[in-house]
Protein backbone atom coordinates (compact mmCIF):
# COMPACT_ATOMS: atom_id res chain seq x y z
CA UNK A 1 0.00 0.00 0.00
CA UNK A 2 0.97 3.38 -0.79
CA UNK A 3 -0.11 6.80 0.31
CA UNK A 4 -0.68 10.11 -1.86
CA UNK A 5 -0.44 13.19 1.10
CA UNK A 6 -0.74 16.53 1.06
CA UNK A 7 0.79 18.89 3.63
CA UNK A 8 0.37 22.37 4.85
CA UNK A 9 2.86 25.16 6.33
CA UNK A 10 0.95 27.84 8.12
CA UNK A 11 4.59 30.06 8.18
CA UNK A 12 4.44 29.59 4.17
CA UNK A 13 0.97 29.66 3.53
CA UNK A 14 1.87 26.24 1.29
CA UNK A 15 0.62 23.16 0.41
CA UNK A 16 3.05 20.12 -0.17
CA UNK A 17 1.84 16.90 -2.00
CA UNK A 18 3.72 13.85 -2.05
CA UNK A 19 3.35 9.99 -2.24
CA UNK A 20 5.16 7.36 0.59
CA UNK A 21 4.67 3.77 1.80
CA UNK A 22 5.08 4.87 5.23
CA UNK A 23 3.30 8.33 6.16
CA UNK A 24 4.26 8.20 9.58
CA UNK A 25 8.16 8.30 9.14
CA UNK A 26 7.91 10.39 5.90
CA UNK A 27 5.81 13.66 8.66
CA UNK A 28 8.38 13.29 11.03
CA UNK A 29 10.71 13.21 8.20
CA UNK A 30 9.16 16.79 6.85
CA UNK A 31 8.97 17.79 10.12
CA UNK A 32 12.43 17.58 11.79
CA UNK A 33 14.26 19.36 8.88
CA UNK A 34 15.41 16.07 7.04
CA UNK A 35 14.06 17.35 4.02
CA UNK A 36 15.60 20.15 2.42
CA UNK A 37 12.59 21.00 0.44
CA UNK A 38 10.06 20.96 2.80
CA UNK A 39 12.45 22.19 6.13
CA UNK A 40 11.67 26.02 5.62
CA UNK A 41 7.95 25.36 6.27
CA UNK A 42 8.29 23.82 9.54
CA UNK A 43 5.99 22.38 11.33
CA UNK A 44 3.79 20.75 8.78
CA UNK A 45 0.24 19.71 9.35
CA UNK A 46 -1.04 16.56 7.68
CA UNK A 47 -4.11 17.73 5.74
CA UNK A 48 -5.18 14.64 3.03
CA UNK A 49 -3.96 11.16 3.20
CA UNK A 50 -5.32 9.00 0.42
CA UNK A 51 -4.44 4.86 -0.01
CA UNK A 52 -3.34 4.10 -3.46
CA UNK A 53 -2.47 -0.10 -4.26
CA UNK A 54 0.47 0.63 -6.28
CA UNK A 55 2.87 3.21 -6.24
CA UNK A 56 2.78 4.05 -10.10
CA UNK A 57 -0.83 5.17 -8.71
CA UNK A 58 0.40 7.05 -6.10
CA UNK A 59 2.36 9.06 -8.25
CA UNK A 60 -0.06 9.32 -10.81
CA UNK A 61 -2.32 11.04 -8.09
CA UNK A 62 0.27 13.17 -6.82
CA UNK A 63 1.41 14.97 -10.41
CA UNK A 64 -2.46 15.34 -10.65
CA UNK A 65 -2.55 17.15 -7.23
CA UNK A 66 0.71 19.53 -8.76
CA UNK A 67 -0.62 20.70 -11.66
CA UNK A 68 -4.08 21.83 -9.81
CA UNK A 69 -3.79 25.35 -8.93
CA UNK A 70 -4.54 26.51 -5.12
CA UNK A 71 -8.42 27.03 -5.56
CA UNK A 72 -8.67 23.24 -7.44
CA UNK A 73 -6.45 21.97 -4.71
CA UNK A 74 -8.49 23.34 -2.08
CA UNK A 75 -11.60 22.32 -3.73
CA UNK A 76 -10.09 18.89 -3.79
CA UNK A 77 -9.34 18.38 -0.10
CA UNK A 78 -12.75 19.74 1.23
CA UNK A 79 -14.21 16.72 -1.49
CA UNK A 80 -11.74 14.00 0.20
CA UNK A 81 -11.39 14.98 3.42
Amino acid sequence: MYFTYILYSESLDKYYKGHTKNIEKRLIRHNSGSERYTSSGMPWKLILVLPKQTRSEAVILEKKLKNLNRNRLEAFIEKYK
